[in-house]
């Protein structure tokens, strides 16, 4: 990350994704959902509590992925920033599954009520013009 003004930026792009994988620090692991994934980090959404502070290092295992290294940048509301370790072995599994395994992933905002159109459904007669 880099610093302009006070401002921390990201070195690269993410792109949306959704890999299921588990989160390791120290003795402990946590089930994990990746949201969103880069050649220098990733941010996961926890299934259960991390008691790892910022600056703490950590281990991802993804089936396709595989173990990766790294540091906890930022946690919020069960939701963790990650920044990989720089060698080349993260770098050619980050880019061997966004060559044989990643698809585009849109966010998931709200459920909405899907939208009928009326030739498609049969009006039932509103209560007023019920006869009895």
């Amino acid at each position: 990350m880099t610093r302009n003004l006070k401002i921390t930026a990201r070195k690269a792009d993410r792109k949306n994704c959704r890999v299921f994988g588990h989160v390791k620090y120290l003795n402990s692991q946590v089930d994990a959902r990746i949201l969103n994934l880069s050649p220098t980090g990733a941010a996961l959404e926890m299934k259960g509590p991390l008691h790892a502070a910022s600056g703490s290092k950590v281990r991802i295992e993804a089936e396709n992925l595989g173990l990766l290294e790294g540091v906890i940048r930022w946690k919020h509301n069960g939701r963790v920033g990650i920044q990989f370790d720089v060698n080349s072995n993260a770098r050619a599994q980050i880019s061997s599954y966004f060559r044989f395994f990643h698809k585009e992933m849109r966010p998931v905002l709200a459920v909405r009520p899907l939208v009928r159109t009326a030739t498609n459904v049969e009006r039932t007669p509103h209560l007023a013009t019920l006869k009895s």
